[in-house]
């Protein structure tokens, strides 16, 4: 099989097999490629352990790296999973909350290894197309919550 001419890296500390694992798990077309043990001894490992991971989240090809303690992940990077209704909202949400994560706000939430997501409907992205009025009332809406409220984005697009 041939090596994806882009594959996002993604700085993990020691835990890269486990992310990959979970976001196998959780999200459709996901799943564990390969699990690479370094040659020999590198500065966060030893020769032996775990040094990368490939893996597709969504269809996305990406390579977890074991680069130890130095980088984390920040909001400057996120996966945003759009989603169809409310309950694919909610599942994607609580796997990643209640697996270790947290809550942020208007759809963002972060897993227990620090990396972002935006779970998004695809009913806020589309009031947010529509632009005007209805851009406005969408977008204020959002502004209230942490996991997006399907029904109250369809309010407030409705007005």
């Amino acid at each position: 099989m041939p090596v994806p001419k882009n594959t996002i890296c993604l700085w993990y500390d020691r835990e890269a097999e486990d992310a990959a694992r979970f976001y196998a798990a959780t999200f459709p077309d996901s799943g564990v490629k390969a699990v690479h043990k370094a040659p020999g001894d590198y500065p966060s490992g030893k020769a032996g352990d775990v040094l990368t991971v490939e893996f597709t989240v969504l269809g996305i090809p990406c390579l977890g790296l074991n680069g130890g303690p130095v980088f984390t992940h920040s909001e400057a990077f996120s996966f945003q999973v759009a989603t169809d209704d409310q309950e694919e909202t909610d599942r994607y949400w609580n796997a990643i909350v209640g697996n270790g994560g947290q809550e942020s706000a208007c759809g963002w939430c972060k897993d227990r290894w620090g990396l972002n997501w935006q779970i998004t409907p695809r009913v806020l992205t589309e009031a947010m197309a529509e632009g005007g009025e209805v851009a406005k009332r969408a977008f204020d809406a959002m502004m209230t919550m942490q996991k997006i409220d399907v029904a109250a984005i369809e309010a407030a697009r409705k007005g």
